[in-house]
This record gives structure tokens, sequence and C-alpha cells, in this order.
């Protein structure tokens, strides 16, 4: 009998229709497998069990459970904000914060009955493309111990991978979705620009950042996209619904598409791992199998993009509300950050964030006759987090982080979807292959999706976590 951990949401969602399981008997079992892996994986930084436990009792009274994804379980990543329970952003400052309100999406998950297991890591105040923090720790991929699982999502992907909770609510300014995906073997999607309302008290000022679904099945994804991808009023970024809803377009296979595709980077000295460039030519000759126009060309991105980039994030870093006396316990990473954004004045912001939109839509235009963007998702398996924790100084550590993570925040800057697939594997390691498309074409990159998850049949189940 297959257990309730290894059943994707559709399907946990469907024996609750069925009444052949409860709302309570999922999130008890759900929460036996956190205790089982949680803390192994650094995963959680909190657990509501007892909230938990509530909430999927009252669905279980009401009889609306499997009413739609009503009974189904979650988790938040603790960047996003949520009225009653800790929200710590990865940092001992915050250690006890608890907000009064819920972030939209958040709120959104809850009215469409999903039920919150607690809490997933997250680096401090999201800065790195690796997940670890002086409240708990490193976060591994369940597939080998003791390697990192990405971030700054990667509490949230590695619960997912290790079916802790059948998907979960991530966040990207830079990759933060799409890096732990591919670390740990699952499916991410990083949404258009003002696709997902930041609200109520979320700010998107740099028009980098998006909340966005993480899950083992690409159907999953799109699920959790309909429940999130709500416009709130007062957005200063715009997005309408979509005519038909997310989910109905991993139920039909995408026309024939135009496909650009490179493996190698916009930076110079970087080189692309061999094991997952030979991932990233699977992808490429499976597609062409499947009838699509693929074309190899040079990455069309100009390293100069990567400095005003720079000047962006730690500007935000910089204006973050931490008091002097209390930027000592920060740790050297975000550090680092908050004193590069100190140095930048607001001309040279606005001087930035003019370059990285004009330079996106010029790049965007002359890919125009192309539906899909194809690359690896990382240049590199997963690393030790030492990789980019050692006694070394900070701009070195930046350095690795850019080794390591060359492609993902292109899309950030140019505001376009972008998803990570589980799509192959090198040195039992797992290898994702990155999807992107024009604004607003999230129903396409999920039909595509759809069909390569069905015709490569990368798996779906979840892992224990491996030594």
């Amino acid at each position: 009998m297959t257990d309730l951990h290894e059943l994707d949401a559709h399907a946990v969602a469907a024996l609750l229709r069925r009444r052949e399981v409860s709302a309570v008997e999922v999130a008890t079992h759900q929460l036996e497998r956190i205790a089982q892996h949680g803390s192994t994986l650094g995963a959680f930084v909190t657990v509501t069990a007892d909230l938990a436990l509530e909430q999927a009792g009252a669905i279980d009274v009401a009889g609306t459970a499997g009413t739609g994804i009503a009974g189904v379980p979650i988790a938040v990543k603790d960047l996003t904000s949520t009225a009653g329970v800790r929200t710590t952003m990865g940092s001992v400052l915050m250690a006890d914060e608890v907000p009064d309100v819920d972030a939209h999406v958040a709120r959104l998950a809850r009215e469409a009955g999903l039920v919150s297991l607690g809490k997933t890591n997250t680096p401090e105040f999201g800065l790195s493309s690796y997940t670890d923090n002086d409240l708990v720790g490193p976060t591994s991929t369940p597939w080998r111990l003791g390697l990192n699982a990405g971030g700054s999502s990667g509490g949230a992907a590695a619960a997912v991978a290790a079916g802790l909770v059948p998907w979960a609510l991530g966040s990207d300014g830079g990759g933060s979705i799409r890096i732990p995906s591919s670390c740990c073997g699952v499916v991410g999607l990083k949404p258009t620009r003002g696709r997902v309302s930041p609200g109520p008290l979320g700010s998107d000022w740099s028009g980098l950042a998006s909340d966005g679904p993480i899950a083992r099945t690409v159907r999953d994804v799109a699920a959790l996209l309909d429940v999130i991808a709500v416009p709130q009023p007062g957005d200063a970024r715009f997005v309408g619904r979509p005519a038909t809803p997310f989910a109905e377009a991993v139920t039909r296979a995408p026309d024939r598409l135009r496909v650009a595709a490179w493996a190698d980077h916009y930076l110079p000295g970087i080189s692309t791992d061999p094991g997952v460039r030979a991932v990233w030519e699977d992808a490429c000759r499976l597609l062409a199998s499947l009838g699509h126009e693929v074309d190899v060309v040079d990455n069309p991105f100009p390293p100069e993009l990567e400095p005003q980039f720079n000047v962006v994030w730690s500007s935000g870093m910089a204006a973050a509300p931490v008091p002097p006396e209390a930027v000592p316990l920060l740790r050297q990473n975000t550090r680092y950050w908050h004193e590069r954004g100190s140095r930048h004045g607001g001309a040279e912001l606005a001087a930035a964030m003019q370059f990285l939109d004009l330079t996106t839509r010029e790049v965007l235009s002359g890919l125009a006759e192309y539906d899909v963007l194809l690359t690896p998702t990382l240049a590199p398996p997963p690393q030790t987090p030492d990789r980019f924790t050692g006694t070394f100084v900070p701009c070195e550590a930046h350095h690795r982080e850019l080794l390591f993570t060359p492609f993902t925040a292109l899309y950030n800057m140019a505001g376009i979807p972008a998803m990570s697939l589980p799509f192959g594997q090198t040195d039992g390691l797992p290898v994702g292959i990155m999807i992107g498309a024009a604004q607003g074409a999230e129903a396409l990159l999920l039909s595509l999706a759809s069909q390569l998850e069905e015709a490569a049949a990368w798996p779906t189940t979840p892992i224990d976590p491996r030594p």
C-alpha cells in the first residue's frame, strides 16, 4: 500500500474527497514524517503541529475535506509573514518575531483549505543561494546528507523532496525557488513579475522577487499557482488572472515550439559541470524528438548585468531595518551585502534599475522569435555548505555563489517566468534544467513541463534522506 507521504497533493485530495482518509489523519501522518526526518534535513524552523491538527479537525467537522484541495498539508517559507506564527527570516535578530498579519499567499493558501504544518528553513533574510543560518544550521538535500539543499527556499524544497509535505510555498529573488528545486530534484516555478501579490506588508520595489510553488509534480505546481496568483488591491505591479486556470495547461500538449538553448554563461571564468551539461543535452534531444525546434545559441545576456544587479540586491539589504548595534550579530554574508549596499546612493540605484530594465528588454526583443529558453538550472550539482561559508573573505563567497548559480538571476532581472525541472542526475545527484518564456507565459511553461514530465518519466515519489 502506498504511504500518504508518497502521494502528490492531487492524489491526497482525491483520497480526502472519497472519504478514504481524514484531514487529521493526513496531517498526523505528515507530522510523523517531519518528526522522523525534519531535524536530520534541517528543513523546518518552526513546526506548528497543534495548530495544524486544529485546522485539519475543523475541516473534517465542516465536511469540506477534499473539496478542491482542502485538507492537503503545505509548508510556508520562513521569509513569509504568518499571523500568530513566528517568522524569523532565518536571523537570530528575529528569532522571536511573531507577526499579526498574514502575507496574501499564506492567507490564500489557508482560505483554500490547505493545512500549514510550519515554516521552512531559509538563509538569513534569504540572501544566499545555499540554506544555512544561526537558528537551525544548514539544510541538506535528501539525496545526500551533508550536501546543501540550495537557497533560499532550501527548507521548502528539501521538505517536498523528502515527503514531509506534498508541496510548499517558496520565494525567488535571484533563483531562490529554482536553485533548491534543482538541488533537491523537485519542480519549482518563479512566476512573472507581478503575477503573485507581495502584500500586504511585502513590497517588491526592485521587481526581482516573487512567491511561487514547489512540488514534486507539474500538476501540483500548476494548482498551487492557481491558489496564490490572485491580484490584490493596491498591487503596484498587476498581472491579471488567466482566462483559464493554470491547472488546465497541464492537460494539453503544447504546439510545436521554437526553443533557444544555451549551457554557457554570461559571466567569464565559469564552466558548466560535464554531468550537468550532459543532462541539458539530453533535454535538447528530447525536445527535438517531441517535435520542437531547438536552436543552440550563444548566451545572449551581457556580463554588465551582474554589477548592476548587485547594486539593486545590496541596496535592498541596506534598507532593511537593522539597528547599527545589531549589525555585528548578522552573519558574514549578510554583513557583506548590508555594507556594500550602504555605499550606494539613490541615483546609482535608479541607474542600476534602469540598466536592468533596458538591457533585459533588448535581449528579450532579440529572442522574440523563440517561445521558450532552455538552460541548466545550475552550473554544478549540489555543494557542501562550507563551499560558501569558509574563512575566506566575503567577496570570495560571493564569487563562489556565482560559480554555482550563473543562470537563475537573469530571469529575475527580466521579470519573466521560469521553471526548474528535475530532468536528470549526475553521480547520483539531481540535476535541474530550466525553461523560461515571455512575460505572462506560465501556462505555456506548465504545458511544456507536463509534456517533458510524461516523456522523461523523472521520479515523482519522495526519497528518504541518504547519507
